[in-house]
C-alpha cells in the first residue's frame, strides 16, 4: 500500500501538472459555412455564416426590407461590432415564432453563436458581452380565474 501523504511537499511531488487543452477547431460544414441557431422568447433563428461582404439575407429578404427599423438591425449588427469582425461575413438565416423584436434577438444569438464556431478565439469578447447567454425571459401563461397572467377580471359592486 502507498505511503500517506502527510505534508504539502508530499503532496507537490505526487501531483502532475495538469496539460493545457488544444485550441478550439472551427466547425465548418462542406461549404465553409459555420452553422447555429438562436432563441429569443418563441423566435428561432436557425443561422449560416460565411466570409464575404456584409449581406445579410432573413428569410430570402434583405435585412433592411425584413427588419425595416434601425434599432432591430443596430440588435442584429451589435456581434459583429463587439468582435471587430462589421462587413467581414455573409449571414443566411431563417427566422420562425414569435415577433419582430424577438427574432431580431433570436438572430443576434445565433449569429454570436456561429461567429465562435468560425472563430473560436472571440469566443471571450461575445460571452462578456452577453451576446452568447439564452434570455431566459418568456411570456408568462395564463391562469384560469384571471383575465391574463396576473389580471384579475374588474371587480363591480352592483
Amino acid at each position: 500500500m502507498a505511503d500517506p501523504i502527510t505534508s504539502l511537499q508530499d503532496l507537490e511531488q505526487i501531483a502532475q501538472p495538469a496539460a493545457e487543452a488544444p485550441p478550439a477547431q472551427p466547425q465548418l460544414d462542406r461549404y465553409g459555412r459555420a452553422y447555429a441557431t438562436g432563441k429569443r422568447k418563441d423566435a428561432v433563428a436557425r443561422v449560416w455564416i460565411k466570409p464575404g461582404r456584409g449581406e445579410i439575407k432573413v428569410n430570402g429578404r434583405d435585412v433592411s426590407v425584413f427588419f425595416a427599423r434601425p434599432t432591430l438591425r443596430m440588435v442584429i449588427n451589435q456581434p459583429f461590432v463587439v468582435a471587430g469582425r462589421a462587413d467581414q461575413y455573409d449571414v443566411m438565416c431563417t427566422v420562425s415564432g414569435g415577433g419582430l423584436s424577438g427574432q431580431a434577438g433570436a438572430l443576434r444569438h445565433g449569429i454570436s453563436r456561429a461567429l465562435t464556431r468560425f472563430e473560436p478565439a472571440l469566443r471571450g469578447a461575445l460571452k462578456s458581452g452577453g451576446f452568447l447567454t439564452r434570455d431566459p425571459r418568456v411570456v408568462e401563461r395564463k391562469k384560469y380565474g384571471r383575465a391574463k397572467a396576473r389580471r384579475s377580471f374588474q371587480f363591480s359592486k352592483r
